[in-house]
């Protein structure tokens, strides 16, 4: 005589499609382990249910949750998959209905009494990952009125899936939420240090910058060339603490910006009209091309000469000696667009976003033949975008690059 296949009635089903849904929001594991024992003893009509999930450094299963008032206790016994009825379901991955568990050699009593809970009955299920792993084991305790049936156990295997494949995804939320919450803090140490520390340098060097001033204008001409070589290093990290404190105070927020109606050619004339040191020793040309008109926009004066300061030293740096660099400011439709062409090595296209990057750096870390923490352009788009603009660079490799800020238009009048 053939067997028939059990069923589970209809509302059982309709409850467990409803049990799936409400488990593939969860992305708390307590959550879901209360919710999942909480069904189970319901769907069995048991008197209480409880969850085992295997630990892979110990391989054995740890109580995680149950819905009897001994949940605490529960969680420091361990229970070995030899020698144990849930090791039993867990290494044997198949149902079993356990009706009188003293009659069970692989009973263990101390659990009875550490829990201060009779267990008469079991049906335990073991319970799956997305690639049908065993990870736990899900048991109902002491059927309400009479013995488990099949259906109570096709309804447990059913629930033990769904549940299964809903704590390891609470688990990989969880894991992703302190993942992000340990970048933050990382984040945050960085944020520290660089303020910290680039406050701690600007002191001593502001005094060694003194003294070599002072020397220097003591100096005959052959301590004078040493002397420069010195003030040019301390220039060089001067500007490189000088990015330290303006990607600390993007950070923090320090950089809140002042907006003001200002008309960006006359600004852009005033910002280039002192000559740039590196450029002069470098002998490189500036030619700045302004238009006649005025161009008003919205912008922070001091902020945006941060800007504007760190793509032309970004120019400067890469672009030969004793060639020229154009600075450019036109109307582009409702748009004011400030641009600086430089006569560098030219940037890979598929580099041109990731320039914006911070720390990025085009050359490798070893072979690097020009300075500079890879701040400057990321700071630069911080600020930009502070003032309702954008950037972006357009270059092909060895013709240079162009580099573009792009402001809204006021209204005249």
């Amino acid at each position: 005589m053939t067997r028939q296949p059990t069923t589970v009635a209809p509302h059982k089903l309709a409850r467990l499609v409803e049990i799936s849904r409400i488990l593939n929001s969860a992305t708390n594991m307590d959550t879901a382990l209360t919710y999942i024992i909480k069904q189970a003893a319901s769907l069995t009509e048991s008197e209480a249910a409880s969850i085992l999930l295997l630990d892979p450094k110990t391989q054995q299963l740890h109580f995680r949750a149950s819905s009897n008032k001994a949940h605490d206790e529960m969680i420091n016994i361990s229970v070995p998959l030899d020698g144990s009825i849930a090791g039993a379901i867990f290494r044997e991955n198949k149902p079993m209905v356990i009706s009188d568990v003293t009659k069970d050699p692989r009973w263990n009593p101390d659990v009875a009494r550490t829990i201060q809970f009779q267990t008469q009955s079991i049906l335990g299920v073991p319970m799956h990952d997305v690639v049908r792993q065993p990870i736990g084991v899900l048991e109902a305790l002491n059927k309400s009125n009479g013995a488990f049936t099949r259906e109570d156990a096709k309804t447990m295997t059913i629930l033990a899936d769904i549940a299964g494949v809903a704590l390891e995804r609470a688990r990989l939320a969880e894991d992703l939420a302190r993942a992000y919450q340990e970048l933050n803090e990382l984040d945050q140490l960085k944020t520290d240090f660089i303020a910290v520390a680039s406050h701690e340098l600007r002191t001593p060097l502001s005094v060694i910058m003194g003294y070599v001033s002072f020397l220097q204008e003591e100096a005959d001409a052959r301590m004078a060339n040493q002397l420069d070589s010195v003030m040019n290093a301390a220039v060089h990290l001067r500007d490189l603490i000088q990015a330290m404190l303006n990607l600390s105070y993007v950070d923090t927020g320090k950089a809140a910006v002042q907006l003001e109606r200002v008309d960006l050619a006359a600004y852009v004339g005033e910002l280039t009209q002192e000559s740039h040191e590196t450029a002069v020793a470098k002998q490189q040309t500036m030619r700045v091309h302004l238009p006649a008109a005025p161009l008003p926009v919205q912008l922070d004066k001091n902020v945006m000469a941060v800007a504007l300061n760190n793509l032309i030293n970004n120019a400067v740096k890469f672009s030969p000696p004793g060639s020229h660099i154009d600075i450019r400011v036109a109307r582009q439709g409702a748009e004011a667009w400030f641009s600086i062409q430089d006569n560098g090595p030219g940037i890979p296209e598929d580099k041109l976003e990731r320039i914006f990057n911070r720390f990025y750096q085009l050359e490798p870390a070893l072979v690097r033949q020009h300075g500079g923490l890879g701040l400057g352009l990321a700071i630069a788009k911080d600020l930009v975008g502070l003032q309702n603009g954008r950037i972006w660079a357009e270059s092909a490799e060895k013709q240079g690059s162009v580099f573009y800020v792009a402001l809204p238009l006021l209204q005249e009048g």
